[in-house]
């Protein structure tokens, strides 16, 4: 995996920053999924009004950025009106686990989300939640990351795409539980429909 050099650090940051400043402008969207204000400035959420030189292709689009306690290590961006594909990652980008900073909390129990968005939900309804950036994302590596903990709760969505993802990391760790939502689903639709006292039913934690 290719590190990230001092000036690519500094333009992540810069960025980040940037569009946080514009949050304001997506919140309808962020409310709309059930996010909170206090919810969304925790996670350094933004909107790209003005994009940095070589963002351009994500105005318009949901910044997502990728905190660790060194700084931004990412940006990944969601389109908010469903044109074009319904994420983009910046070319040559290392692929990573989000929320990392919930690695290092207490307890024994985590909670393993299908992308961003879930995540946060996740997060905001009481878990220790990190996530990968999409079922396919699962890197080998990961396992000796989550191997320490008691047990790993994977909230996986009801489709073919999830289930693969279960069948695949259950094979690279014995302490993972998958938990699969109702089908055609996800963990924000799930939120949505049943608050996070059903969310916790459902992963019986």
């Amino acid at each position: 995996m290719q590190r990230l050099s001092k000036s690519q650090r500094e333009l992540l940051e810069k960025a980040s920053a940037k569009y946080a400043e514009n949050l304001s402008e997506v919140m309808p969207y962020l409310t709309s999924r059930g996010i909170t204000e206090q919810t969304a400035i925790t996670f350094r959420l933004g909107f790209v009004k003005e994009p940095e030189i070589g963002h351009e292709l994500y105005k318009g689009k949901l910044a997502i950025p990728y905190l660790t306690p060194t700084g931004v290590v990412d940006i990944r961006f969601r389109s908010l009106n469903g044109d074009g594909p319904k994420y983009l990652t910046r070319p040559g980008a290392n692929s990573h686990i989000y929320n990392i900073g919930a690695l290092n909390s207490e307890g024994d129990t985590l909670v393993v989300c299908e992308g961003e968005m879930d995540t946060i939900i996740a997060t905001q309804a009481g878990f220790k939640a990190v996530g990968l950036p999409g079922a396919n994302t699962w890197k080998p590596f990961y396992s000796r990351v989550l191997a320490d903990w008691t047990k790993v709760m994977l909230l996986c969505d009801g489709d073919n795409a999830g289930r693969e993802m279960a069948k695949s990391i259950m094979q690279q760790l014995d302490n993972v539980l998958p938990v699969f939502m109702p089908d055609g689903l996800d963990v924000n639709d799930v939120y949505l429909s049943e608050g996070a006292e059903g969310l916790h039913k459902r992963i019986g934690v």
